[in-house]
């Protein structure tokens, strides 16, 4: 991350503490003669700089907007708690209803899409889905209100018992694909409630 400059870090100090002392930045005029400046063209290429850095920031048009942004005030902005719902079988599936153990913090830009008020994360208990490289001990991420497509993998209740698998459709007919030989796969008798669908998954380093 691009550091200030000594020069850099007086400016920004400075508009901070004009900003606190009088409610609004100083004008560029005003920082130049604090600084003593020749001319306010020192001030400019000094903030070029700021900005390039992505420390700086002003409302175009307007004056006494300068504002000093940390870059990790930034990146502290894509970061979200997404609902963490106990666990969920990936082996056979289970009667009960997921506890709410928490949250999952995650960077934006890490999982690949941006979380919804209706994305929630579920532990894997099992192996049943290891042909889709999701293993025991994962974070899934899923999302409720989308209709499944075939051969996405989904957290479902059939016949009122949870567990995790890959969803797919035969002959017109939806059933629940185990990814792993040992497991049989789940034809509902009555029925199927799509729970939600995958989105992204979290793996912690095992030792």
């Amino acid at each position: 991350m691009p550091l200030l400059t000594a020069k850099q870090q007086a400016l920004a100090d400075f508009i901070e503490s004009h900003r606190r002392r009088r409610g609004h930045a100083p004008t560029y005029q005003e920082i130049a003669d604090h600084f003593r400046f020749r001319s306010v063209n020192a001030v400019t290429s000094h903030f070029r700089l700021m900005r390039t850095k992505g420390w700086l920031e002003s409302d175009s048009g307007k004056a006494r907007s300068l504002r000093i942004i940390s870059p990790l005030a930034k990146l502290r902005s894509r970061i979200v708690d997404i609902p963490l719902l106990g666990a969920i079988p990936a082996g056979f599936p289970e009667d009960g209803d997921p506890e709410a153990e928490g949250c999952v913090t995650v960077d934006i830009a890490s999982v690949g899409f941006t979380p919804t008020r209706n994305t929630f994360a579920v532990r894997v208990r099992g192996v049943s889905m290891i042909g889709r490289h999701i293993l025991d001990g994962d974070v899934v991420l899923l999302e409720r209100g989308p209709d499944p497509r075939h051969g996405q993998v989904v957290a479902a209740l059939v016949d009122g018992e949870r567990t995790l698998k890959t969803y797919v459709v035969k002959n017109g007919k939806p059933y629940l694909k185990a990814e792993n030989p040992k497991y049989p796969d789940l034809i509902p008798a009555q029925e199927l409630v799509i729970q939600g669908v995958f989105k992204a998954l979290i793996r912690k380093a095992r030792d």
